[in-house]
């Protein structure tokens, strides 16, 4: 149909509505003469009479109450349904799944998300608390948080924390028994505590990094586990040393249960980024979601 047949038909439902020529010329904000033809062309077009004039009162004839039947719900749903449009601009809401490790979720995420709940109760976060290099979009999610170096180059990437140091640990109970490696090849003669990805099955190799030199190291040891706080747990009750975020380590630094080995291989990575499809047409709350969670370093106002 074309464009002007809707917009007669608008013109007939809100000619019905009023019984008046004048009132719906006043509403329209167009003359009476251009009212009267625009109805005119429609019921030519339709060869049906559609409307029954008197000098008080404009009513609908049976061909006209028949049309206006089907047609006028119609109408009426399409602007319910833009008015509702309207409204999710004005107050966002809508479901966004995000895919993210343990450590990322408690440290960076969940302190910015939580703000951003509470503040707009329409947006639903839909979190999967996951280790592996999840496929966000084999996997229908709308947002993945990974470190920056393992965040695909066709992802758009929002840098949510600041840079992460990984540090290697074990318990003084640990160290009792064999003395502390003193590179990470020598890793491989001790008892490590393993990270599982759980998409794919594989172990976690450590990274270390000094001198411009870089090694990957593969560990052994009695536990495999796919949570980082476990891990943690692990190495306190000393089943061996640990590869964990720095952060998590340093209040069991400071208390003396944990010692740290091969520190000056443990440079900081870049931090943890919000990734997405570069394809994504992002939603208001999905906006909403990248500029909460967007890291500012300190000393940097947020904007708004």
């Amino acid at each position: 149909m074309r464009r002007e047949s809707l917009d007669d038909l608008r013109t007939l439902v809100a000619v019905a509505r009023e019984r008046s020529f004048t009132k719906t010329a006043a509403k329209l904000g167009i003359s009476q003469s251009a009212l009267s033809q625009t109805i005119r062309e429609l019921e030519s077009r339709l060869g049906v009479r559609l409307l029954t004039r008197t000098t008080r009162r404009v009513s609908p004839t049976a061909a006209g109450e028949r049309l206006l039947q089907t047609v006028a719900p119609r109408f009426e749903e399409i602007d319910a349904e833009l008015a509702a449009v309207r409204e999710l601009r004005e107050k966002p809401a809508g479901t966004i799944r995000i895919t993210v490790s343990d450590h990322a979720y408690k440290s960076v995420l969940w302190p910015n998300l939580a703000k951003l709940l509470r503040n707009y109760p329409d947006i639903r976060a839909d979190i999967v608390i996951d280790n592996g290099l999840t496929d966000i979009v084999a996997e229908r999610f709308d947002a993945g948080v990974r470190l920056g170096e393992q965040v695909a180059k066709d992802m758009i990437a929002v840098r949510i924390g600041p840079d992460v140091r990984f540090a290697v640990v074990g318990a003084k109970s640990y160290f009792t028994k064999r003395p502390p490696p003193k590179t990470p090849q020598e890793l491989t003669s001790h008892t490590c505590i393993n990270l599982r990805f759980p998409t794919h099955g594989a172990l976690w190799a450590w990274d270390f990094e000094r001198n411009g030199r870089e090694l990957k190291v593969r560990v052994e040891g009695q536990i495999v586990l796919n949570d980082t706080f476990e891990i943690l747990d692990a190495a306190l009750d000393g089943f061996g040393l640990a590869y964990v975020p720095e952060d998590l380590a340093e209040p069991h630094l400071k208390s003396g249960r944990l010692k740290r080995v091969l520190d000056e291989w443990c440079p900081p990575w870049p931090g943890y980024h919000l990734y997405y499809p570069s394809r994504r047409q992002s939603s208001a709350a999905f906006a909403l979601l990248v500029e909460a969670v967007r890291f500012r370093p300190t000393g940097t106002l947020r904007q708004g």
